[in-house]
């Protein structure tokens, strides 16, 4: 059973030390010398990206309805066990000086109401406070273990903090805590002081499982034992390169592909990618990528779903 390692100043750590999670050495290695050096990879600052039109009026009327429609980046909204959910929500329009590609497949005002939130760790473009202002009170958010002061500083009072294999139910639905290989940091001086991982979300109807951030380590297989059979693996596939800086804490399509098989789960759907450009590669190479990993692993293409922005898929059937 994998279980949070913290460090002697009560810092959390990866249960796997390998790869280790560049620090900052590295980064201004990737961002200063490789970039006056001319060894970093280029591509344009946009992309165009599928984006689908979504007024969100189906999902906020319609009952009993089990789905993930695809807001953009990491956010999801699931309707599963009667719940709404949004994980890592951001409708902001940049982080920082990194504008949106394209703008949120849902508008923040067409949101159903939103029950629980889920956050999978403190990074800006996976926690962002204005969004999560803008949501309001109503929301119950679950977060790592460390990171409910940071959402109290910010006035959201209605916050539960899990660490790694924890559980908290609401409703007929279960949430559970579990580990990815990431770090955690707002700035330079609170470095892996809160904890990160991933979401099962466990309704009498549907198993997902929502992987937040995270490289490709060896936990995948007991998260799927755990939580399965999961009828979807919400997977990253985009911001990997370079990849001696990016492996260890961000998957590329053929991670996410072994990940996937690890895992066990119906259905692939990916995300991560097309919406904010954080590293080196093009924004729409990710879904070239996965397709060319789908077909080298021999997998039938409807296990894996490559949903446009604002697109609602149904969590109905297996795939087969």
């Amino acid at each position: 059973m994998l279980i949070p390692r913290m460090s002697p100043m009560a810092r959390f750590k990866n249960v796997f030390d390998s790869p280790p999670v560049p620090g900052v050495k590295q980064l201004l290695k990737w961002t200063v010398v490789d970039s006056v050096s001319g060894r970093r990879r280029r591509a344009p600052r946009r992309a165009p990206v599928p984006v689908v039109a979504n007024d969100g009026r189906r999902l906020r009327e319609a009952v009993g309805l089990e789905a993930a429609t695809w807001v953009g980046h990491a956010t999801f909204l699931i309707q599963t066990g009667g719940l709404a959910i949004l994980t890592d929500p951001i409708f902001s329009t940049r982080i920082a000086t990194i504008r949106r590609n394209v703008p949120p497949g849902l508008r923040i005002e067409d949101l159903p109401a939103i029950d629980v939130i889920l956050i999978s760790h403190n990074h800006r473009d996976h926690l962002d406070l204005p969004t999560l202002r803008r949501l309001g009170p109503r929301p119950l958010a679950l977060v790592p273990s460390g990171v409910g002061r940071t959402m109290r500083r910010a006035g959201l009072e209605r916050v539960i903090e899990l660490e790694w294999w924890q559980s908290h139910d609401v409703a007929d639905v279960r949430f559970t805590f579990v580990p990815s290989h990431h770090w955690s940091g707002r700035s330079i001086a609170d470095r892996n002081a809160s904890l990160w991982g991933g979401w099962g979300i466990l309704s009498p109807r549907r198993r997902l499982y929502f992987a937040g951030d995270t490289g490709y380590f060896p936990g995948f297989r007991e998260i799927g034992e755990r939580l399965g059979p999961l009828d979807a693996a919400l997977l990253p596939v985009g911001s990997y390169d370079p990849r001696w800086f990016m492996r260890a804490q961000h998957m590329d399509p053929s991670d996410a592909v072994r990940a996937f098989v690890d895992l066990g789960a119906d259905r692939l759907i990916a995300m991560h990618w097309g919406t904010f450009k954080l590293t080196d590669e093009p924004l729409d190479e990710p879904p070239r990528l996965l397709d060319e990993e789908r077909r080298r692993a021999n997998l039938d293409p409807r296990h894996i779903v490559v949903p446009a922005i604002g697109q609602t898929i149904e969590l109905g059937a297996p795939a087969g």
